[in-house]
């Protein structure tokens, strides 16, 4: 590795590493657990998929979106049922992964990808509205004005830096400057510390202490199988945009597999399930992490500031963690969708919105598969309205039918509606060359039309069908001669 590269790795590992403090334990406390198993879990899922994953610059861990689905469970069962529920759904992962099945990522439309991105840029700036409440109170008079002075300013230095030198990266400069400042000037403001004590031990190994039972399975297994899911989704459309960012190609399978026994590790050592965090990466990328290098780097440092460098960074001020997630919420929504609204399909601009607006005020997993469903439908029936059929009259007195289109559930009815038996010549053909048949809907749409010529007593001929449309027929039993 070249010295530049290495060092553009390691710069951007340590600013990483300080933006994955506060939202890891950020979402430990929103999960009901210790902090601890937050940072442990981000030690652990960066780590491992930073080495062995299949998209390096790409950063994992302790992700807010697979905290919520978890909150029902620790509250009911304890901190010991969702360790099992982390190493049950790091197994679910795995298994995607060997089974090839991340190529499914593919289904996701661009629409369905800038709502994603749009979605979670909006829950990155409303999480750090938390920072600026005492308990449930918001702040008022000079704390307010001290924490909004500081968050402009880290704010200013991440977009000005860059004018002046692309030597290190604008946040680690931000965060470390303010730092220094508040420091030096003892101002009054709230620091990592007064979120939680992070000082702690290397994390052991302990299989969960629960009863391994079927009933336990059946408790489990629900939010296991939601875990993988939405950690799944969230990594390998981060994977994406990491690959647009990047102009490089990533491996989404490796990915998977990485990620799962990530999680299956974190599980048997007391920490939090994870999945890749588009916010940190975006931070990492920004700030020239290219290699895997980088993501190693953030993991590590979580484990040094647990075990060592506690008292320092407890002093970090939140302030300044907080502008440089705003700049990267701003960084992460993608503006351009914003600009093509007046441009595109008006049912694009709806999948946008509605995945943004279900992203924000669900989940992530129901807000993508939505998007899928309406992207779908849509297609289905742009196809349907394609299908038309030119007729011609022959010499002979026959009728001739040339189709055009996708013959599928959506388009039966405007197929069948392109004949009439009652008017037709005896003899009529159907030339099938431009003509797709794709389910069997298709197949028994045919068989209708043949039923209805013979009812009438004429004779339907079909010609140049596809291969692969004569195996359907034959394998439906339709006579397609």
């Amino acid at each position: 590795m070249k010295p530049i590269r290495l060092r553009a790795d390691v710069l951007a590992g340590l600013t990483t590493s300080f933006a994955l403090l506060p939202e890891c334990i950020a979402f430990a406390l929103v999960a009901h657990l210790n902090p601890l198993m937050g940072l442990y879990g981000a030690f652990i899922i960066c780590t491992l998929t930073a080495l062995f994953g299949g998209r390096p610059g790409m950063v994992s861990g302790a992700a807010g979106s697979m905290a919520v689905v978890i909150v029902a469970l620790v509250v009911q069962h304890g901190a010991q049922y969702l360790l099992a529920t982390v190493l049950l759904s790091g197994l679910i992962m795995m298994a995607f992964g060997l089974l090839r099945l991340g190529k499914l990522v593919r289904m996701v439309p661009h629409p369905v990808m800038l709502g994603f991105v749009n979605g979670l840029a909006i829950i990155i700036a409303l999480a750090q509205l938390e920072h600026f409440k005492s308990g449930e109170q918001w702040l008022s008079g000079t704390p307010l004005y001290l924490m909004t002075g500081l968050v402009l300013l880290t704010m200013a230095i991440v977009y000005i830096l860059p004018r002046l030198t692309r030597s290190v990266p604008p946040a680690l400069v931000a965060i470390l400057g303010v730092g220094l400042l508040v420091y030096l000037l003892g101002l009054p403001t709230r620091t990592l510390g007064d979120m939680a004590h992070i000082a702690g031990g290397l994390p052991t190994f302990a299989l969960p202490d629960i009863p391994w039972t079927l009933d336990t399975l059946r408790i489990i297994a629900p939010y296991a199988i939601l875990m993988a899911l939405v950690g799944l989704l969230e990594t390998l459309l981060t994977l994406n945009l990491t690959d647009e960012i990047t102009e490089t190609r990533g491996y989404p399978d490796r990915e998977c597999v990485a990620l799962g026994a990530a999680n299956v590790v974190s599980g048997a050592f007391g920490g939090m399930g994870g999945c890749a965090m588009i916010g940190q990466t975006v931070i990492n990328l920004s700030s020239g992490g290219r290699g895997r290098l980088s993501g190693v780097v953030a993991g590590v440092l979580i484990l040094l500031f647990i075990l060592f460098l506690s008292p320092l960074i407890e002093r970090i001020p939140l302030a300044a963690l907080v502008g440089v997630m705003f700049v990267v919420s701003q960084q992460t929504f993608a503006w351009a969708s914003l600009r093509v609204l007046n441009k595109v399909p008006l049912n694009d601009v709806l999948v946008i919105i509605a995945v943004t607006t279900i992203t924000v005020f669900t989940d992530l997993a129901t807000a993508v598969l939505c998007g899928i469903i309406i992207a779908a439908l849509n297609f289905a029936w742009q196809q349907a309205r394609e299908l038309y059929a030119d007729e011609h009259l022959e010499a002979d007195g026959s009728k001739l039918y040339r189709l055009h289109g996708t013959l599928f559930f959506a388009s039966t009815t405007p197929f069948l509606n392109q004949f009439d038996p009652a008017s037709d010549p005896q003899r009529v053909t159907l030339d099938c060359r431009h003509l797709s048949f794709v389910d069997y809907s298709a197949i028994a749409a045919l068989k209708t039309l043949r039923e209805r010529y013979a009812k009438a007593g004429k004779q339907l001929q079909v010609f140049h069908l596809s291969e692969r449309c004569k195996k359907l027929l034959k394998r439906a039993g339709v006579d397609h001669d």
